[in-house]
């Protein structure tokens, strides 16, 4: 299977901690994603996300720092995971987020890459913006 590399980033008008608790925190992660989230704050702990239309498992966590965790979609082909990393970086607009995806199966890669855009960082932005 040809698989792509996704690199995007975006910049929250907030402080680090409060990006990586939008993405780790259960509750916060279901308020801007409009959906269900299960999220184990360990490396080692699972994730489910989209009511577990989306699955992983957490492998590296630095509080306010990185996220690095295995990642599929429920229509993906069987056993086959993508591995992205959130790392976030204090700047003076507040945090920016820099993301990157790899091994996405390539016939998903455009559908993955604008849900990114539509589904995290838009709604993360606009949930941020009224909590600070």
């Amino acid at each position: 299977m040809k698989t792509k590399t996704i690199r995007q980033s975006a910049t929250f008008k907030t402080t680090p901690h409060q990006v990586y608790e939008a993405l780790m925190d259960s509750k916060k992660h279901s308020e801007f994603t409009g959906s269900q989230a299960k999220i184990s704050r360990k490396a080692g702990g699972k994730f489910t996300v989209y009511e577990g239309d989306i699955e992983g498992i957490n492998i590296e966590l630095v509080p306010d720092k990185k996220i690095v965790q295995t990642w599929r979609y429920i229509d993906w082909p069987a056993d086959h995971y993508s591995r992205v990393t959130f790392s976030l970086e204090e700047v003076e607009t507040g945090t920016r987020l820099t993301f990157v995806q790899t091994d996405v199966p390539e016939e998903h890669y455009n559908d993955i890459s604008e849900g990114w855009r539509e589904y995290y960082w838009r709604p993360m932005k606009a949930m941020l913006r009224k909590k600070s």
